[in-house]
């Protein structure tokens, strides 16, 4: 269940201190997903913003809108094509491109595909897939910030 702790305690990045992001439930923008705003922020971050209608700051989980069960097995006893299941989160912040003009969308999408049936026969290989990518994001930040700041990889 996406349902995020409020406040998220962000990663520290340069020029921020002790970074919080508070949550309020919000309509997602299909029925098969659930949105959070980013209502107020906490610790140093100067010239962050909260969420507005001109400037979004969401993130908004979608589950797969047809959830995929495992086929029959085939005459040999084996699986033929194993469906995948299929959920996003997107992450939305209004940012603007230059100083007077109107806030433009910053989004970040990460999509994660699994294998219909794994969520009961491979539990922790799941949960070793969504740790692992949580510390990656977490641990490099600061080096994903760098690369889309100098375009360097």
């Amino acid at each position: 269940m996406f349902t995020p702790t409020s406040p998220v305690v962000g990663i520290v990045l340069t020029g921020m201190t002790a970074p919080t992001y508070t949550l309020t439930a919000d309509y997602a923008p299909a029925a098969n997903g659930k949105q959070y705003a980013v209502t107020a922020l906490g610790g140093t971050q100067t010239g962050a913003r909260s969420h507005s209608n001109s400037s979004p700051f969401t993130a908004t989980w979608f589950k797969d809108p047809a959830p995929k069960q495992l086929p029959a097995l085939n005459v040999n006893g084996q699986l033929g094509t194993v469906p995948m299941v299929k959920n996003r989160l997107i992450v939305r912040q209004g940012q603007l491109p230059l100083a007077g003009q109107a806030y433009k969308t910053a989004v970040i999408r990460c999509e994660m595909d699994t294998p219909a049936g794994a969520d009961l026969a491979d539990v922790m290989q799941q949960k070793a897939l969504m740790s692992f990518f949580g510390g990656l994001v977490s641990v490099n930040a600061q080096e994903f910030y760098n690369t889309i700041a100098t375009g360097v990889i």
